[in-house]
């Protein structure tokens, strides 16, 4: 949006001050590259899920139910579809659960089913 406006401002400028025009067509290109710039600083600390020793966290996945829980409070987890799409469903000792769609994962998928087998059962629980 700030792009849009400095880049109306500097064409305003243009056709008020009669400065060349390729001034514009810069000024479009730099605000471009910011974008693709910014974009990828923001999304290199993104994650989907993240695995820690004390629990997990699930970002980004509408309708995950519980975003994030200890590894003590999970009761199991099972493997299901929701909509077609293979979904990994930590269930809590609560009745509440956390529902992780596996297409979003950039990784690989059994890695991640690995790693998490691995946590689950540090943390005392069945699979």
């Amino acid at each position: 949006m700030i792009g849009g406006l400095l880049l109306v401002l500097v064409t305003v400028l243009v056709a008020t001050l009669r400065v060349s025009p390729d001034l514009i067509v810069v000024m479009a290109l730099v605000i471009i590259v910011l974008v693709f710039v910014s974009g990828a600083m923001v999304s290199r600390g993104a994650y989907v899920v993240r695995l820690s020793a004390d629990g997990y966290r699930v970002r980004f996945v509408r309708g995950a139910g519980v975003k994030q829980a200890r590894w003590s409070d999970v009761a199991d987890a099972v493997t299901t579809e929701v909509a077609g799409s293979p979904c990994v469903v930590l269930r809590l000792k609560d009745g509440r659960s956390t529902t992780i769609p596996v297409e979003v994962m950039a990784g690989d998928r059994e890695e991640f089913v690995r790693e998490l087998r691995t946590h689950l059962g540090r943390g005392g629980t069945s699979r």
